[in-house]
Formats: C-alpha cells, sequence, structure tokens
C-alpha cells in the first residue's frame, strides 16, 4: 500500500523535543524506506526546510541551513518525489471547498489523490478519515 507523508513526518525525524514523535516518524521513514511505499510530494520539501530552519522554543532552529538542505537532498536520493501537476492542482481547489481543508492540507492531499496514493501520513487530517480515495492516518496516535 503506497503512502503520502506530510511535512510533519519529516521534521519529527529531526525534533528531539518530543522523542516518541522523532521515534515513529524514523520508524515510519525507515519502514516506508525498507517497503518501497513512501512517497514526498515537493510541497513537503520545501515546507521541511522552512520548518526545520525556524527558531524554535530555545531560539535555535532543529537544524542549521546547511544540514536541513542536505537533509532534503538524503529525502530526495531514497524516496520518490512527486512534483505539482495542473491536476495536483484543480484537485487541490477541489479538495478544499469539499472536504474543508485549507489550502496547504488540501494540496497535501491532493498529491495522494491524482497520484494514486492508498494512504496520507500525517497528524494534520482526522485520523482514518477517507478524504476522497485516500485515508488518512496519524502516524503519532
Amino acid at each position: 500500500m503506497a503512502a503520502l507523508v506530510d511535512t510533519n513526518v519529516l521534521v519529527y525525524r529531526f525534533d528531539s523535543r518530543d522523542p516518541q514523535k522523532q521515534y515513529a516518524a524514523r520508524d515510519v521513514l525507515r519502514g516506508g524506506l525498507l517497503a518501497g511505499t513512501l512517497r514526498i510530494p515537493h510541497q513537503a520539501l520545501v515546507e521541511f526546510v522552512s520548518a526545520a530552519t525556524r527558531r524554535v522554543a530555545n531560539g535555535a532552529p532543529l537544524l542549521p541551513a546547511a544540514d536541513a538542505w542536505h537533509e532534503m537532498q538524503n529525502f530526495m536520493t531514497v524516496y520518490p518525489v512527486l512534483y505539482p501537476t495542473a491536476d495536483v492542482l484543480r484537485t487541490a481547489v477541489h479538495g478544499a471547498a469539499l472536504h474543508g481543508l485549507s489550502w496547504f492540507d488540501a494540496y497535501m492531499w491532493a498529491y495522494a489523490e491524482v497520484f494514486g496514493l492508498d494512504e496520507l501520513l500525517s497528524e494534520d487530517f482526522q485520523d482514518g478519515r477517507l478524504y476522497g480515495r485516500v485515508r488518512a492516518r496519524n502516524p503519532f496516535a
């Protein structure tokens, strides 16, 4: 079963402030790599660098910029990356209206819907809910 990985899974992989989520993210990414089932949307890679280099509670980012770019390249090397298409954009508009999703969540979901993926792994969607043909699963629940 193929799954799309949302940005939060990528970010938690490097966030030691929540060891349980960090472990879960590592487990999801490792398992998906071994099984060849995970896909990463272009959007998640861009958001990952932004989130990982943003200052957190202690004033420091999760990763220095050079490390965040390096990790983005690692993700691109080991996982298939999905790029936006006109169909993804149209589907995101439809998803925002139909499912009441924020623009960024609708766009994330649209990748999974258009590319025929079974699951969307994210903490930002209702766990277990079916959005179109895609089931949301919260790997941190």
